[in-house]
């Protein structure tokens, strides 16, 4: 009950959000629904996941294609560096740049995006990566700066070669869809025993 009062209030007024958050904790796609009414995003697509920390620090900047996966990554709209330059050497400078990122992209675990990049369609971006300069679609990128290691249809087939060796495969098979909270349990229990045997 209080959980489903606290979503409600969270998606319906957008307000209670750290409570909703501890109490709820909500997935990736829940985040992504919450963020899409009051984020502030210029624009989502469809079927997003946001996990909860994801840093968006000037949100009106930023556009969000289909199928963007986001997971505790940092984008900066803004660049706080000409803070201290300003003060410095007594300008008024400013850094600003908006962020597209396309169809069907993921963003590591600490990433970081700088402001006044686009990111292209079907595009991996991996865990640790600092994002400075457009990224063409179709490729893995890696590093800081971020190049590309690879291309993703590649990577595609190499995890399906992967997925298909795994002696849980013939249980992926029958899932619909992604993540199954039915089937979670047995999949934990097939995994553990696979990778601890003996």
């Amino acid at each position: 009950m209080l959980k489903r009062l606290c979503r409600y209030i969270a998606h319906r007024h957008g307000r209670g959000i750290g409570l909703y958050r501890a109490v709820c904790q909500p997935s990736g796609e829940e985040w992504a629904a919450y963020l899409r009414r009051h984020g502030g995003l210029h624009a989502m697509g469809e079927d997003c996941s946001i996990q909860t920390n994801v840093t968006i620090t000037d949100p009106a900047y930023v556009t969000l294609g289909d199928n963007v996966r986001l997971s505790g990554c940092t984008l900066f709209g803004h660049d706080g560096v000409v803070n201290m330059l300003n003060r410095a050497y007594g300008r008024k400078l400013d850094r600003v740049g908006r962020i597209r990122i396309g169809n069907h992209v993921f963003i590591g675990h600490d990433c970081v995006v700088m402001p006044d990049v686009t990111i292209g369609d079907c595009v991996v971006v991996a865990t640790n990566s600092v994002v400075t300069s457009d990224l063409d679609g179709g490729f893995v990128y890696a590093g800081s700066p971020a190049r590309p290691i690879g291309r993703v249809d590649q990577l595609v087939e190499k995890l399906q070669r992967d997925s298909d060796a795994y002696p849980w495969a013939p249980l992926i098979a029958t899932r619909h869809g992604g993540f199954d909270a039915a089937m979670e349990p047995v999949l934990k229990q097939m995994r553990v025993a696979h990778f601890y045997q003996g």
